[in-house]
């Protein structure tokens, strides 16, 4: 009798630890000329419990283009809070959107709440606060709420497995472009380059700390849309090139089937592998990231690009072509890694700096510039003429040599810092330190400002109550 009601006690506590399932509001968010319109899309309840961390469902790092607020509807308390970024708060920086107006998918996702709440979505302003934008309430009990599952994408393939969903940080690698017989080499590719992020600082140290799930969804042709030379694919996912006509940046636009297929997965962060060797990826925080598998410069461009997904980390390279409308005036980034320098005693990172640095630091940004910008005519030629992928991994190498060579051996080299150059632009914006994964292809780490920052993110989803 003593066992049967021990027995009674421990299968009760369980049952009332059970993870919620996992809500998702589906919306549109339209607009041009600085105007932004929101409207619902639809209500779901995924296949799966909720995978997040219950000790930490306010987000406290101060991340993000936008947040997202959850709320009892009748207390008004914060049940839950994330901020993230989007493509449309990409495309608002561009030149497509002072022409016309667009819309893009997005999605809510939190712990089924256990009665009616309130939804605030708010945007940072010029001074970096946050102000509300939209506001609406939800009912999870309304009838169009819909717990239907999607069509299945195919078997969930556990890559790296430390722990329940609710107390790591769950990543889920999805394939795009890849075709039923080619699964075997999706999971291939997801091991190497999972293998690649965990040797990578302060992922390799806190690799007990993630599940890594893989999910493949079946292509009917290997490969994905690239537009800017003449290929269209209906992949599962939607990946493509040429996003706002850059052609290296690969996003889908496909927010439904996107997420559709991740639901079939526990996960807080998404990398999207697409089955090609086109060098090429994008990152937005909060979203997900993507990388051409089969690029040579795959293992460089999952980890940078990954940097942006998970901790918002900024670019900070300068001489690239960009799709991005240059500022019409310097504001402090809200990203952890760049800033406009308006007061140096206030730097932000100012507690990583090396001591005897001074502030802005020197280094050979002439001498840099002038190299890598004659780069950049000739990989704009290479990509103009249709030639072939080998001749841009034979640039990057040569790149990547004499870059390595220029920065290594300054006299602040290694050394935190404000180094001008970041965030496209030459002059007015400033990095950590000279070099770094978010500046250069080199074989340098991120930076400890960015390690800082993406430990940061760990901690908010496999860590304890915050302090």
């Amino acid at each position: 009798m003593r066992f049967a009601a021990l027995l009674l006690v421990v299968v009760s506590t369980s049952a009332a630890a059970a993870p919620p399932r996992t809500f998702r509001i589906d919306y549109f968010h339209t607009g041009s000329g600085g105007k932004e319109i929101f409207s619902l899309d639809r209500l779901v309840i995924e296949p799966l419990p909720w995978p997040g961390n219950p000790a930490r469902p306010i987000d406290d790092t101060d991340s993000g283009k936008y947040r997202f607020l959850v709320r009892d509807a009748t207390s008004k308390s914060l049940l839950y809070s994330r901020g993230f970024s989007s493509i449309f708060g990409e495309w608002e920086d561009t030149q497509d959107a002072k022409e016309r107006a667009r819309t893009f998918e997005e999605s809510f996702r939190f712990p089924l709440p256990a009665g009616p709440v309130e939804v605030t979505l708010e945007k940072r302003d010029r001074a970096n606060a946050f102000i509300p934008l939209w506001n609406f309430k939800v009912d999870p009990k309304d009838q169009t709420v819909s717990d239907a599952a999607p069509d299945n994408p195919g078997p969930l393939i556990p890559l790296l497995k430390s722990g329940r969903p609710e107390s790591k940080l769950d990543l889920l690698i999805l394939g795009d472009g890849y075709t039923r017989a080619q699964r075997g080499k999706f999971e291939k590719d997801a091991r190497r380059l999972v293998s690649i992020l965990f040797s990578t600082s302060p992922f390799k140290e806190r690799k007990q700390d993630f599940n890594v799930w893989g999910l493949c969804p079946e292509s009917r042709e290997p490969g994905i849309s690239r537009p800017s030379t003449g290929i269209h694919r209906r992949s599962r996912i939607g990946a493509t090139y040429d996003a706002f006509g850059s052609e290296r940046y690969v996003l889908t636009f496909d927010n439904r089937s996107f997420r559709d297929v991740a639901s079939f997965a526990p996960y807080e962060f998404v990398e999207i592998l697409v089955n090609g060797n086109t060098y090429g990826g994008g990152g937005i925080f909060g979203l997900y990231s993507t990388v051409a598998a089969d690029s040579l410069w795959s293992p460089y461009v999952f980890v940078h690009e990954f940097g942006h997904h998970f901790a918002g980390l900024a670019d900070e390279y300068f001489t690239s072509e960009s799709a991005y409308l240059p500022p019409t005036e310097r504001i402090e980034p809200w990203e952890p890694n760049v800033t406009a320098l308006k007061d140096p005693a206030q730097l932000k990172w100012k507690a990583l700096v090396s001591p005897g640095t001074p502030v802005p630091t020197p280094w050979r940004k002439e001498e840099f510039e002038t190299f890598s910008r004659a780069i950049q005519v000739e990989r704009t030629k290479i990509r103009a003429d249709r030639r072939p992928e080998s001749e841009m991994d034979a640039l990057f190498t040569r790149e990547k040599m004499e870059v390595t060579r220029k920065l290594a051996n300054d006299q602040y080299s290694g050394k935190v810092g404000a180094f001008e150059g970041a965030m496209y632009e030459s002059r007015g914006y400033f990095r950590p330190e000279e070099d770094c994964i978010m500046f250069t292809r080199d074989e340098v780490p991120f930076c400890r400002v960015c390690q800082a920052a993406l430990s940061r993110i760990i901690d908010l989803y496999a860590k304890g109550p915050a302090q």
